[in-house]
């Protein structure tokens, strides 16, 4: 008797300890709790609940803590047992459990405490309109769900992702450059944030090759010992745009220098992106003419609006121009992304019918300068949770963006998007109504647009390669430059990389010059000329630049004739301005242009006109100045073929005009 005795008294001992230890804890949370330091807060909660796991209070708050992290679905188990326990807890448990479900994309339960909360409130209580959203939000979840997208996602990998918080990534086009902003240690500043006691945000980079991401390298040239991060890349991987805290939130740029391998001072967009007031993300067209970004400056729907600039003729970037209702709405729209074929959008919105936060939308620019009404990515692309900072490769194959899974490596990771190869989910067309009960008989209607599914097409050809010596093959640091052949109009230039890498990006729809230039070397030009309706398409280039020497020949590939006559056509300009360029550059230089055909036709008519049409190339350099005897003009016909005839394709590349140096 005296042993259980002892043995009581020694249990009683050990639990009031236990109780002491767990209520210290809870006090100790409940400071972090009251200051919103939800992450320190939870850490002690949960503590505390290993020693007192029926204490309603520490239940509820740690359910609260999870709603307000990346975890959110993590709250469910506590607030029920706070129900189960307390259910007097708090007036608005019910919301919090609705929430806690929703996030759990237990729909139908979250619906139940969302109408139990309904039916205790005065039906003109202004909680009401948000718990109606709420329930709107649920019914579209049991909807996607039930027609789920045929959608894989994976996590790209460790090597990326980290114990730490990985996200907003960004990718080039062609899917080789990846930059993301991450939290994890060895930070520039090497300081925790007092906001949240994580490390400050710093931008990484890596590259993909044979499949694979390097190491991710920390962007230290631009990183400062605050917080910065990516919001966009441009398609060629050359222009990264940044957010920075300046100004209540402020949209940068920083350029890549090829040959010292680093990223320029970033630089602001200037007056008429930036304001007073909060500019959150950002994404610019392949032709670096236009970009997309957010903003809560008056004058909008409400929240986050997404905005439209042009670059003027200066070089700045224009007035900022509202999407309008078909985009925005009264909720926040953010982390606009406009896909390499330069029509679709995709971005984030709280107010379109999604299933909960932020939900990913996609919308199609049309020739009126409308959009169509956005669409839903569906689920399990979407979830209840926040979807935000999504990006899409240029072959609509693959979407990347950043979340907070079970299993992941760390406390967000960045996720690949294996995305549906044809057919969209649910698209903005006709008109269709759910009803939504409130207390009493009232019903509130609310408006959700659908369509059938429609065909994906990405209108983007990706030009990437190579630039070397002819002679040595040893890669060459040059300028590659892109123009509009109608127009004559430069869309852009930049350095390939060290190694003689470039990837160029060309929307569908123009008559591209796309030409390579170095000094000391004669240039290489390619003609693209892609119709409007092309679909993806990739070309690998190996550029083989020639040094200006004596026997050193060219074809002159955007040299262009009227049918069957020598008439320069003016989408020659630009090659035309080229030649003329070497001409003036070295007066020393003398050179020979030739015209050639195939073999349809007779000998001599053949190189009549290839004779009249060399000559026309000639008589434009004498008419800017050139002086004639530095050049002629010949005509060889069907007689010096570069590739078989037997073929559509060798038939076009004996058709050709060339450019040889026969004197310096």
């Amino acid at each position: 008797m005296k042993k259980i005795a002892f043995f009581c008294w020694v249990l009683l001992i050990a639990l009031t300890a236990q109780a002491q230890s767990a209520k210290k804890l809870f006090k100790e949370a409940e400071g972090y709790f009251e200051e919103k330091m939800y992450s320190q807060a939870l850490e002690l909660y949960l503590a505390g609940l290993k020693l007192d796991p029926e204490n309603p209070k520490a239940n509820f708050n740690t359910g609260l803590c999870y709603l307000e992290t990346a975890y959110k679905e993590k709250s469910l188990p506590y607030l029920k047992k706070t129900q189960q326990v307390k259910p007097d807890i708090h007036k608005q448990l019910l919301v919090f459990l609705g929430e806690a479900y929703q996030y759990n994309h237990q729909f139908s339960e979250a619906l139940k405490q969302y109408q139990a909360f309904l039916n205790t409130m005065d039906k003109d209580d202004p909680v009401a309109s948000y718990i109606n959203r709420k329930m709107f939000e649920c019914n579209n979840g049991i909807r996607y769900m039930k027609d789920p997208a045929k959608a894989t996602i994976t996590n790209i990998g460790s090597v990326i992702n980290s114990k730490y918080a990985d996200f907003a990534p960004v990718i080039s086009s062609d899917e080789t450059v990846l930059v993301f902003t991450s939290r994890r240690e060895g930070s520039t500043g090497e300081e925790l944030s007092p906001e949240d006691n994580q490390f400050y945000e710093d931008m990484y980079i890596s590259y993909k090759a044979n499949g694979k991401w390097s190491t991710p390298r920390n962007l230290k040239e631009i990183n400062t010992d605050q917080h910065d991060a990516c919001v966009a890349l441009s398609s060629d991987g050359k222009q990264l745009f940044i957010y920075k805290d300046k100004q209540g939130g402020d949209l940068y740029y920083s350029d890549f220098d090829a040959i010292n391998n680093i990223w320029s001072k970033p630089q602001s967009l200037g007056d008429n992106i930036n304001t007073k007031y909060y500019e959150t993300s950002i994404s610019m067209t392949s032709d670096g003419q236009t970009i997309y970004f957010s903003s809560n400056r008056p004058g909008g729907s409400g929240g986050l609006d997404i905005y439209m600039s042009r670059k003027t003729p200066e070089g700045k970037w224009g007035e900022a121009v509202n999407l309008g209702p078909s985009i925005n709405t009264p909720y926040d729209e953010d982390a606009p992304f406009i896909h390499a074929d330069g029509t679709t959008l995709y971005f984030s919105s709280r107010g379109l019918a999604g299933m909960g936060g932020y939900d990913i939308y996609r919308s199609e620019h049309n020739e009126d300068g409308t959009w169509t009404a956005p669409e839903n990515l569906g689920y399990p692309i979407n979830t209840a949770n926040e979807d935000i900072y999504f990006v899409l490769s240029a072959d609509n194959k693959h979407g990347y963006y950043a979340s907070a899974k079970e299993g992941g490596v760390g406390e967000k990771d960045i996720y690949i998007i294996s995305m549906p190869p044809r057919k969209t989910v649910e698209v903005a067309s006709q008109i269709k109504t759910i009803q939504v009960k409130t207390a009493a008989p009232t019903v509130k209607t609310v408006e959700m647009k659908m369509q059938e599914p429609i065909e994906i097409n990405s209108n983007a050809t990706i030009v990437k390669g190579k630039v070397i010596d002819a002679e040595t093959k040893e890669p060459l640091v040059a300028d590659v430059v892109l123009v509009d052949n109608l127009t004559a109009t430069q869309l852009e230039e930049h350095k390939t990389d060290t190694e003689g890498a470039f990837s160029t990006f060309m929307p569908s729809g123009k008559n591209y010059n796309f030409s390579v230039q170095k000094e000391g070397y004669l240039f290489h030009s390619e003609n693209f000329d892609i119709p409007e309706a092309k679909g993806f398409q990739q070309f690998d280039l190996v550029v083989e630049l020639k040094k200006i020497n004596v026997g050193s020949k060219i074809v002159l590939r955007n040299i262009f004739f009227d049918f069957d006559k020598a008439t320069l056509r003016k989408e020659s300009t630009a090659e035309l301005e080229n030649l003329l360029e070497i001409m003036q550059e070295m007066p020393k230089l003398k050179i020979e242009i030739s015209g050639h055909t195939d073999n349809k036709g007779s000998a001599d008519y053949n190189k009549t006109l290839s004779g009249k049409r060399a000559k026309a190339v000639v008589d434009y350099l004498i008419s800017k100045g050139i002086p004639a005897e530095r050049m002629r003009s010949a005509g060889y016909g069907k007689e010096r073929p570069i590739a078989a005839n037997d073929t559509d394709e060798g038939r076009q590349l004996n058709r050709r005009t060339e450019f040889e140096i026969i004197g310096k």
